[in-house]
């Protein structure tokens, strides 16, 4: 495995978090069988200074026989783009840990490069539904980034909307299931939709899209492990967990005067955002993991080899 230099990759794939892994554990095996060169962005102290964690992910790199670059992606662009030079194609999996305006930077980048294609950091919520000004920085500015990418010719880029990763419906800290004190929150009414993916499918269902053949060409793709209503979900917890769970829903409104009273707070602006409901749903039966017959972990089967 390189860790220091690498002169060209068919695929580099920016971050190897919790997304960044699942994806390139799908994605290595079936590189190697075309010998297909595939590269990991990590940050550069994972592999100057690493500590037990990151060791833990190099040697799972290693053993997956990718190469790995460390680089700062806080780096100005001209850095990135020459960087990005030696890809055909970029799949980024960094998430918002950089700081408002990298996705925008890192795309402005991979576009200046000319990568053949480039995948986004856009595994979430439909973008164009949500629109601009939802009250959502981060939302805003991956509503900005399809619009750099749709305002040009010169890469082919793919959108994998995934809606929430499904562990996050169970976070303490979103507060709508919370385990341990056995509550729901229901978000803007029972009825209102989410739809969730693990970050395991995600990364067999990006594998899937990226390799596919005829190619997909600038396009929006929906996977979705599961959709459902805040009032399902409470009814599946209750099932799995085998005990009752207070049930509370929260209104549009209060939500919104939650934000009001707490602005800057990152979990109040989310709550209020999927109470929403428009854009953070679509219908799993239409997604392109149903359409092709690729099986998905629901709601139900996380939360049973969770709690199993």
């Amino acid at each position: 495995m390189n860790t220091t230099k690498v002169d060209s990759s068919d695929i580099l794939v920016l971050g190897a978090g919790q997304l960044g892994m699942a994806v390139v554990q799908a994605l290595a095996p079936r590189l190697r069988a075309t010998n297909d060169r595939l590269t990991v962005l990590v940050a550069p102290q994972a592999v100057d200074n690493p500590s037990a964690q990151d060791a833990e992910i190099l040697a799972a790199l290693r053993e997956l026989g990718v190469e790995v670059l460390g680089q700062d992606l806080t780096a100005d662009e001209q850095t990135l783009t020459d960087l990005f030079k030696r890809s055909k194609t970029v799949v980024n999996c960094t998430g918002f840990v950089a700081g408002p305006g990298t996705q925008l930077k890192i795309t402005r980048a991979a576009l200046a490069a000319g990568v053949k294609r480039y995948f986004p950091w856009q595994f979430g919520v439909d973008y164009d539904v949500v629109g601009r000004g939802s009250g959502q920085p981060v939302f805003d500015e991956q509503y900005e980034v399809r619009g750099l990418l749709r305002g040009q010719t010169g890469t082919e880029w793919v959108i994998i909307s995934t809606g929430m990763f499904t562990s996050f419906l169970f976070e303490p800290s979103f507060d709508v299931v919370d385990l341990k004190r056995r509550t729901v929150h229901g978000l803007g009414s029972w009825d209102t939709k989410v739809t969730v993916t693990t970050p395991d499918d995600i990364g067999k269902l990006t594998t899937e899209i990226l390799l596919a053949e005829p190619r997909i060409v600038d396009q929006v793709v929906y996977v979705a492990g599961d959709t459902i209503s805040y009032g399902q979900l409470a009814q599946v917890v209750e099932r799995v967990a085998g005990v009752p769970f207070e049930k509370t829903e929260w209104t549009l409104d209060k939500l919104r005067a939650d934000l009001a009273v707490a602005p800057d707070d990152v979990m109040t602006r989310y709550r209020a955002a999927f109470a929403q409901g428009d854009g953070m749903w679509w219908d799993k039966s239409n997604a392109y993991n149903a359409r092709h017959g690729l099986e998905t972990v629901d709601v139900e089967g996380y939360l049973r080899t969770r709690l199993g």
